[in-house]
C-alpha cells in the first residue's frame, strides 16, 4: 500500500510536534539535572519531572507516526495521560504546596514553562480528533518502500 493513505503531517501538526519535542528536551534536561544534583531534596518532584519527560518523548514520537493506527492509539494515551498529569499535579501543587517545594514541569499547571504544559494536551487532543488515520493506513510494505 502506498503512503498516500496516511495523512501527511503539515501546518499545525508540524508545529505541535516541534513544541512537543522542545518540551521533551526541556523536561529531560531539567529532570536529569535535578536527579543527578539534588534528588534527595525532592524525590517526588524530581521523579515527576522525569515522568513528564518520558511522556513528552512518547507523545512526540507518537504524533510523528500517528498516521499508523497503533501509534495513533499511543498518541491518545500519552496525551490524555499528560493532560491528567498536568491537571492533577497542578491542582496538588496549589492545594498541597509542601509536596512541591521544588517545582516540576507540571506544578502550578506548568507555570515555569509559561503554561505550555496546560495548553499543549488540549491542542494535541484536538489534532488527534481531527486527523484520524484512514482504515487502510498501515506502514508501507518493504516492497513499496523499495520502489
Amino acid at each position: 500500500m502506498s503512503t498516500s493513505a496516511r495523512p501527511r503531517m503539515t501546518g499545525i501538526g508540524r508545529v505541535l510536534v516541534i513544541v512537543y519535542a522542545i518540551m521533551a528536551l526541556g523536561a529531560t534536561g531539567r529532570s536529569l539535572v535535578q536527579i543527578v544534583e539534588r534528588f534527595d531534596e525532592a524525590p517526588l518532584a524530581y521523579s515527576l519531572s522525569a515522568l513528564s519527560a518520558v511522556v513528552y518523548i512518547v507523545a512526540t514520537l507518537a504524533l510523528v507516526f500517528a498516521g499508523r493506527p497503533g501509534w495513533y492509539v499511543v498518541a491518545w494515551v500519552a496525551i490524555v495521560f499528560e493532560l491528567v498529569g498536568v491537571l492533577v499535579i497542578g491542582a496538588l501543587s496549589l492545594v498541597m504546596p509542601e509536596l512541591f517545594a521544588h517545582p516540576t514541569v507540571w506544578s502550578w499547571f506548568g507555570r515555569g514553562y509559561l503554561f505550555v504544559p496546560l495548553v499543549l494536551p488540549f491542542l494535541g487532543i484536538w489534532w488527534l480528533a481531527v486527523h484520524r488515520p484512514t482504515a487502510g493506513a498501515e506502514a508501507p510494505s518493504p516492497a513499496a518502500v523499495a520502489s
